[in-house]
């Protein structure tokens, strides 16, 4: 009899356990969306764990000329080859937008860009046809 009463308050203990915790998830589920994301980059992977898009603060750095690059925001598209197909870049000094060709191409991309109080747009094939628009 004494075990019989024990499992029926241990059954009671479990229920009230398990209504309290639903509870709990139903209350976390309501609170709805986070209106901010913050952090210093962000990656977003496939589901082998390979980094397929990325937005990350580049910090301002010396350049081979031994002039000071901007810091700049840099978003990347990548393809499951790891190839970084898209790119767009704004800085403090310039901002600008790099199409590239499929894996296997080296010298097949599109690349928009405003640097200071000029713009262009640049078109190269694979076989080193380029043409560079200016206005």
């Amino acid at each position: 009899m004494k075990l019989q009463r024990l499992l029926v308050a241990l059954t009671v203990v479990n229920i009230v356990l398990l209504a309290f915790s639903w509870a709990q998830s139903r209350t976390v589920a309501a609170q709805g969306v986070a209106p901010v994301l913050r952090g210093r980059a962000l990656e977003i992977v496939d589901d082998r764990g390979r980094v397929r898009a990325s937005i990350q603060v580049l910090p301002a750095r010396a350049q081979k000329d031994g002039s000071l690059s901007y810091e700049t925001v840099l978003l990347r598209l990548i393809t499951e080859k790891g190839r970084p197909s898209v790119k767009i870049g704004a800085s403090e000094e310039s901002a600008g937008l790099a199409l590239s060709g499929p894996s296997g191409t080296k010298d097949t991309y599109v690349q928009l860009g405003a640097k200071g109080n000029a713009s262009s747009l640049t078109l190269r094939n694979e076989d080193g046809r380029e043409q560079i628009l200016k206005p």
